[in-house]
């Protein structure tokens, strides 16, 4: 059942497909030498990472290519939306954090969504990176992959970028706020 529900119809993988490609020849600069039709032909045999696509597209996320693993012939594509994805924001940290509020629960976390749509949450190395694609950020924040020693403590991290600057931050994991999201990332093989 679960496989069911991470299935598009037709009309729908074209129509990621045809967006992927807009977005994936107006922005050359993220993923310079490599050609779409090779990407094409990589989400058309892996029905369930264009699904994950689509679900980063519908929350706001507009992925892109943003890197290619030569050796194990991998394209990353990463959240490339200018600020964190609309549709997740005001979400905590994780199951954990979700559970641990008395009052005034967020909807979802983080690491919830991540792992419902079949993506990963970005790490700081990750974020720092896409940020030599662009200025993303400037407005809003995003959770990143948390180091399991800050997380057991109560704590996790944020990202943004302010002043031309890449800041790191720290918040307690239960905290959530309408500015604050989270970026993924997505390896199709």
């Amino acid at each position: 059942m679960e496989n069911d529900k991470r299935k598009l119809s037709p009309e729908q993988q074209e129509e990621i497909l045809k967006t992927l490609k807009a977005r994936f020849e107006k922005n050359m600069n993220r993923h310079n030498g490599l050609e779409w039709a090779k990407v094409q032909t990589k989400l058309e045999t892996n029905t369930e990472k264009l699904w994950s696509l689509n679900e980063m597209e519908k929350t706001g996320g507009e992925p892109d290519v943003v890197a290619y693993d030569i050796k194990a012939d991998e394209y990353i594509f990463y959240d490339c939306s200018a600020e964190s994805p609309k549709g997740r924001r005001s979400v905590c940290y994780d199951r954990e954090a979700l559970e641990s509020r008395k009052e005034h629960k967020p909807k979802n976390s983080a690491i919830d969504m991540a792992a419902d749509m079949g993506i990963e949450i970005l790490t700081e190395e990750q974020y720092r990176e896409l940020q030599e694609l662009g200025n993303f950020d400037t407005k809003t924040s995003s959770w990143v992959k948390t180091p399991a020693n800050i997380r057991k403590l109560g704590g996790a991290i944020f990202c943004d970028r302010r002043y031309d600057t890449v800041f790191k931050y720290h918040n307690g994991a239960e905290s959530y706020y309408a500015a604050r999201g989270f970026r993924g990332s997505l390896t199709v093989f």
